[in-house]
């Protein structure tokens, strides 16, 4: 099953489930975070097989983030990644939030900053919890996953410079969806290929597999420190290839168009402006 979040034609915010193509409005946007429980999902699966779907493609993307929602990223995740930035392998996971005003959806555009021409992209595995979770252990910590779903953890790296906050939270610097994949339909997240590509050209390529710290991990050690809420977003880390690792640097810029590709989840496409 896949969720979503969209706007509708009266501009509200509107959540949806979709099974084989088109779309069955669920309720208001501010829901999100009921429908990605367990019960929610059981609820949603109900209307599917019992309501007409309403909606035959959304024009209008929102990310498919719960208002309130905290947003958690890890940073060089995969040894690739670490290789090209002459890191040491992190002795924990590397965490770092992000604001729910520095994402957009799919097709809405990311903004390129007018204080920085450093802007690059960095396709990522997400992660959406799905039940309140507080010390996971390991073989516990997949109990709290709702799905998947894309993410592009753009970056100014000259900001980075500055902190991590800084180059992190550009307001629509990043984007996410363009949907969310139930976890029963990703069992395994770990086998999945991410490939990410700038106007068309394939600039990263990797497995899942690669992770440093594997999903579980990073869900039981952010769990050792807050209780994980449904609707959080949990980004996993991006591979080798990122543009500011290039020789010539391959920055982001107006009028580019950005694809994170994940097999088992869909296309997550955005223009730059």
């Amino acid at each position: 099953m896949r969720l979503a979040c969209f706007s509708s034609a009266q501009g509200e915010g509107v959540f949806a489930a979709s099974a084989q193509g088109a779309w069955l409005r669920l309720g208001p946007r501010q829901d999100l975070a009921d429908w990605l429980a367990p019960a929610g999902q059981a609820r949603a699966r109900q209307r599917l097989a019992e309501a007409s779907a309403d909606v035959a493609e959304p024009q209008v993307w929102l990310p498919p983030v719960a208002p309130g929602a905290r947003i958690f990223c890890v940073g060089i995740n995969y040894r690739s990644h670490a290789g090209e930035t002459g890191r040491d392998l992190p002795p924990q996971p590397s965490i770092f939030i992000r604001t729910q005003e520095s994402l957009v959806g799919a097709r809405a555009a990311l903004r390129m900053p007018t204080a920085s021409s450093h802007f690059d992209y960095e396709g990522e595995l997400a992660v959406v919890i799905g039940a309140a979770a507080r010390n996971l252990s390991l073989d516990e910590a997949m109990s709290c996953v709702a799905g998947y779903t894309c993410f592009n953890d753009g970056s100014v790296r000259d900001f980075q410079k500055h902190s991590v906050t800084a180059g992190k939270n550009f307001d629509a610097s990043g984007a996410c969806g363009p949907w969310i994949v139930t976890a029963d339909a990703l069992p395994d997240p770990a086998a999945c290929m991410l490939v990410t590509r700038l106007d068309g050209m394939e600039v990263q390529r990797s497995s899942t597999s690669l992770l440093i710290y594997p999903v579980p991990q990073i869900l039981s050690y952010l769990s050792t420190i807050t209780q994980l809420r449904p609707g959080d977003i949990v980004a996993t880390g991006t591979p080798a290839g990122v543009g500011a690792r290039r020789d010539p640097p391959l920055w982001m810029r107006a009028g580019n168009r950005v694809e994170v590709e994940i097999d088992a989840i869909g296309t997550l496409v955005n223009p730059i402006e």
